[in-house]
């Protein structure tokens, strides 16, 4: 099947016509920053977050520009490595968790507690050759299955993959220690090894097959469960930042997405032009600037686009030694995001 049957033909005349006209302009001056950016031999990165990436087919957007050589770096949140694990998408199930607690069927360890909102439980939809795959990965529950496959069905879904649904979530959790260990093994983060089985349509098998780095952001370890906690022990904090660091002073035009407090991203300790790296400079570290880069934010709130039209006073404030947020009027995490 042609990539044009998947995604479906482009319309960009249509994007384009549907933005206000200040929007369109600052487009168009992306594109053309990015254009330069690469004829030059530049390099752009994607800084992304959670949420609508993996849901709306951000992350897939992006495998394919790396695979067309347009993204040369990405930032990213553990829940969306998480997502990319278990393959994007997955199709499930989701039946009364009652029926499967009063007939023992779930662990002694889990009770009705432990049940997310609405009490329900999620089986993934599977082939009987997946699921025979899948059986010589590790032990299935049996009973468990063949009972969720009696129940009526409380609904069935496509929905982000890897986490909540039998058995591929608790294979998820169980891959993470495998990957883990040998991330740890190469001293190398976990999203890099993860990449080494990960399908090239995904962003993490796209990064891989053209060594495309993808990290983690700190302000967004937390998330995908036993993936997250794999993710933030895979390599130190202190090396993580560096790298993400590397990655940043690396490249021309940074684009963001979906993505909140991106100024936590963009200073870590190592970024010297907004002040939070003069002191790791001080002590003879690795540092950079985002001095004459470019930083592209593709977002469709207004109180950002408000933010970032008050950019001036709030480092006119900085500059002064007044509070951000009393000067510019708006809430801390909206002017970290803008």
């Amino acid at each position: 099947m042609s990539r044009e049957a998947l995604f479906g033909k482009p319309r960009i005349e249509d994007f384009r016509a549907s933005l206000d006209e200040r929007s369109r302009e600052a487009l168009a001056e992306a594109v053309r920053r990015i254009v330069e950016a690469k004829r030059r031999g530049g390099k752009v990165m994607a800084v992304t977050g959670s949420g609508p990436n993996i849901h709306e087919g951000v992350t897939t957007l992006i495998a394919e520009l790396i695979r067309v050589g347009l993204i040369d770096a990405v930032s990213t949140s553990s829940a969306v490595i998480s997502h990319e694990m278990g393959g994007a998408l997955d199709r499930v199930f989701r039946v009364e968790a009652g029926a499967l607690a009063s007939a023992g069927l779930l662990p002694a360890e889990v009770d009705m507690d432990a049940m997310p909102r609405g009490e329900l439980f999620e089986f993934t939809r599977m082939t009987e050759d997946e699921i025979g795959a899948l059986r010589r990965e590790m032990p299935l529950d049996e009973e468990l299955l063949e009972r969720g496959r009696e129940l009526p069905v409380h609904s069935d879904i496509i929905k982000a993959a890897g986490n909540m649904a039998y058995p591929m979530g608790l294979r998820g959790e169980r891959i993470a220690s495998e990957i883990l260990a040998l991330a740890r093994m190469y001293a190398l983060p976990f999203e890099e090894v993860a990449g080494w089985g990960c399908d090239p349509m995904t962003m993490l098998g796209a990064a891989d097959a053209r060594g495309v780095p993808v990290l983690v952001t700190i302000p967004q370890l937390v998330g995908g469960g036993a993936v997250g906690m794999a993710i933030g022990d895979s390599i130190p904090v202190s090396g993580r930042s560096m790298r993400i660091s590397r990655m940043l002073a690396s490249c021309d035009v940074i684009i963001e997405s979906a993505v909140a407090l991106t100024q936590e991203v963009h200073d870590g300790p190592f970024e010297c032009y907004t002040g939070h790296g003069i002191w790791a400079a001080w002590s003879g570290q690795a540092t950079y600037s985002l001095r004459e880069k470019t930083l592209v934010r593709i977002d469709l709130d207004e109180n950002l686009r408000r933010a970032a039209d008050l950019n001036r006073m709030v480092q006119e404030a900085i500059d002064k030694g007044l509070p951000k947020t009393k000067v510019a009027k708006i809430p801390f995490r909206m002017e970290m995001s803008a």
